[in-house]
């Protein structure tokens, strides 16, 4: 059937002369004119694409150098604030130190005043550890002092001296090296007994009892021993009660 078709198809061309000389007479014509047409009317497209091409390059690279400028001021303006903030985390990583060194440093002071106080402290308490024991063990000394001194110095200084007499001079020899010994005891232990005979009155370490003129001595001088003083460790424990001299 196909080939019936075609075969009735091209018995109809044959049949028709006019038409086949009219599409040879215009298909020549066609091709002939259709060149020129078409390069008239693709020459502006043509001229157009090329423009348009060369500002859309141009548009697109203006925007382009427009980012790369608003890049670099972004970057730069980012570079100054992290060195604005890195500059303010340091100030105030800088005062922070600071605080803690001076907080440091007055702990440590604080730490000093107390240690050299606590050593105050001890030292106090060691060296007058014994305040009440040196208080009554004077007594004792004062006791020995008396007794040493109810012996006359005239027997002491006898040539010829009896029986007797040798024994109480060696019993007060004996007295004397027993008070010697028990000063020098307590002078290690910082009991110190003052004898304020001929010097100055000092109100820090004499109580005078009473005032009396004395010839040929000056004024404010201890001239009488009523009762010795002591000393513990440069304090004193007990003052000593003079007589002082006032001739005006």
């Amino acid at each position: 059937m196909f080939r019936q078709a075609i075969a009735a198809s091209s018995r109809a061309l044959r049949s028709t002369p006019g038409i086949a000389a009219s599409r040879a007479v215009l298909r020549p014509q066609f091709q002939t004119a259709a060149p020129a047409v078409s390069i008239r009317s693709f020459q502006p497209a043509a001229s157009r694409w090329y423009s348009e091409t060369k500002e859309s390059t141009e548009s697109k690279e203006a925007p382009k150098a427009e980012e790369k400028a608003e890049a670099k001021e972004g970057e730069k303006n980012g570079e100054a604030d992290a060195v604005a903030q890195l500059k303010k985390d340091l100030e105030a990583k800088d005062a922070e130190a600071r605080d803690w060194k001076d907080k440091c440093l007055r702990t440590v002071a604080d730490f000093r005043n107390l240690q050299d106080r606590t050593a105050r402290e001890v030292k106090a308490a060691r060296d007058f550890a014994i305040q009440k024991f040196a208080k009554d063990l004077v007594d004792s000394v004062d006791n020995l002092d008396r007794a040493l001194s109810t012996v006359p110095a005239e027997k002491l200084k006898a040539e010829n001296k009896s029986e007797d007499l040798q024994e109480l001079v060696n019993f007060y020899e004996g007295l004397k090296m027993t008070e010697n010994i028990l000063i020098q005891t307590l002078a290690k232990h910082g009991l110190e007994r003052l004898e304020p005979d001929g010097v100055k009155f000092n109100p820090n370490e004499h109580e005078a009892t009473f005032m009396a003129p004395q010839p040929g001595k000056e004024d404010n001088t201890v001239f009488f021993v009523q009762q010795k003083g002591f000393k513990l460790n440069g304090r004193v424990l007990r003052a000593a009660k003079v007589g002082v001299v006032k001739n005006a």
